[in-house]
């Protein structure tokens, strides 16, 4: 499974070809990822604007004029930036097609990743609300770390990663 700093680096690689580009079209192969892509995200997306790239845990979030993008990489998915015109491979799910002359296409053989499109604040979607706070952020102390430890019966390991 993709750890957070593979995602972070996955984030940091797709962001300057994103931000700023207008999505042309929006392609869905296939809808069954761990949950299913929502019917109308082609509609809902086309013609937005990259506005932000960011990640928030181990989801990418990417922000657009009205509304989101959460993905999530799940166990062997993965976000390549591609010509228009390639062709899809096997396993390759959707597409945005920019207007940046590049194509964002999400591969996923075991398809345990997910795309969401939200269009209110995406820190309240419910995938989001209940994250631990970002562990190189001013709010994971060692305050935060002595209250969420009390009161648990579980090992140290397995409490730090949940």
């Amino acid at each position: 499974m993709p750890e957070l700093p593979e995602v972070e680096t996955t984030k940091r690689g797709i962001a300057p070809a994103l931000i700023g580009a207008r999505v042309l079209e929006a392609v869905v192969r296939d809808r069954r990822l761990r949950w299913p892509i929502e019917a109308n995200f082609e509609s809902a997306i086309h013609g937005q604007t990259v506005r932000s790239v960011e990640r928030r845990a181990k989801y990418i979030l990417i922000g657009f004029e009205d509304g989101s993008l959460i993905l999530h990489l799940g166990m062997s998915g993965s976000l390549r930036l591609v010509k228009p015109g390639t062709p899809p491979r096997i396993h390759d799910h959707w597409d945005l097609e920019l207007d940046s002359g590049w194509v964002l296409r999400f591969h996923d053989p075991r398809r345990f990743g997910s795309l969401h499109w939200t269009q209110g604040d995406p820190s309240q979607h419910p995938l989001l609300l209940k994250l631990a706070p970002e562990p190189l952020s001013a709010a994971f102390d060692a305050a935060y770390l002595y209250r969420a430890t009390r009161k648990r019966a579980v090992a140290i390991k397995q409490l730090l990663m949940n």
